[in-house]
Order: structure tokens, then C-alpha cells, then sequence
């Protein structure tokens, strides 16, 4: 009766644990739960770094967009921003591309956009409003959105080229 007992147990512990692993491959450990998968992208007005002019996501209906968020001080930002600036560039016809500053001063960011170029407008965020309304929870971020404004999901590490092309792809 003991060994029964502690077969059953040990088999139900196999059980548990299998149970357990079953759920947990083939999940991202890295992801971020992300509580605006589907809904519509918060609009907002925002002032270019390069002329000042005011840009208002309004603008942009009917075309898809990829907002990044990002910062100078942030050193996997300074990894993607050649990723960016390529996909900027080729899919420029077909792609509105937004970068937004995130907890970091102009000064900082015009060097580095200086030093490093960019093919698309840059936003500055003062008061990190637009990063709450869209809950960055840290850079880089970059948000995909379709042409009828649904943000489609995000990229909550530094992007690749292949990962870029995968949710352009969803968001066209």
C-alpha cells in the first residue's frame, strides 16, 4: 500500500510539472503583456526635433505607421537605429515611420540624430505623456499600427531586420 502511495505521488507530480512545461514553450519569456493589442492608436501632437513643426498623427489616416520609441542613453536604441533608418528608407512610399524621444533632452538627441542621420521625423516627448498613453514601459518600444489606426502590436526589444519586415508584412 506505501509503495502505491508514493508512485501515485510521484506520478502525480510528473503530471504537474508536465502540465506545467506544456504551457510555457513555445511562449516568448521576454514578452511584455500588452493590453493594447487591437485597440486604436492614441492620437496626439507632437513638435519635430529637425523644424519644430508640430506633426499631428490625424495626418496619418489611412496609411499604416511604425512609432519607435527610443533615447540616447539607451544603448540597444543606438543598436536598431540603422534597422529603422533602413526600413524608413524602403518602405517610405508605403509606411509612415515616427520616432519619439523618450525621457531624454534635445540637446542629446539632435547630436546623436546628427552624428548618426535619420530618414524619418523625429518627435520629442517632454513630459513623456504620448510614452504613458501608449504604456511604454521602457526603450526601445516600437508600435505597429494599420492604416485603419489599430495598433497591431509591439516590439518591446532592439529590432532586427527580419522582425521589422514580419510586422510591416501584418501591418500593409
Amino acid at each position: 500500500m506505501r509503495n502505491a502511495l508514493i508512485i501515485g505521488g510521484a506520478l502525480a507530480a510528473v503530471a504537474v510539472m508536465t502540465l506545467v512545461f506544456a504551457r510555457g514553450f513555445g511562449t516568448d519569456p521576454h514578452a511584455v503583456p500588452f493590453m493594447l493589442n487591437g485597440a486604436k492608436a492614441t492620437t496626439f501632437k507632437m513638435q519635430r526635433l529637425d523644424t519644430g513643426e508640430m506633426v499631428n498623427f490625424d495626418d496619418f489616416k489611412g496609411k499604416p505607421v511604425v512609432i519607435n520609441f527610443w533615447a540616447t542613453w539607451c544603448g540597444p536604441c543606438k543598436l536598431e537605429h540603422p534597422v529603422l533608418q533602413y526600413a524608413a528608407e524602403k518602405y517610405k512610399d508605403r509606411v509612415v515611420f515616427l520616432g519619439i524621444v523618450f525621457e531624454d533632452t534635445e540637446d542629446n538627441t539632435r547630436r546623436f540624430l546628427r552624428q548618426n542621420g535619420t530618414t524619418y521625423p523625429q518627435l520629442f516627448d517632454p513630459k513623456s505623456t504620448v510614452a504613458v498613453d501608449y504604456g511604454v514601459s521602457g526603450v526601445p518600444e516600437t508600435y505597429f499600427i494599420d492604416k485603419s489606426g489599430t495598433i497591431l502590436g509591439k516590439y518591446a526589444n532592439p529590432i532586427d531586420v527580419r522582425t521589422m519586415e514580419e510586422r510591416i508584412k501584418d501591418i500593409l
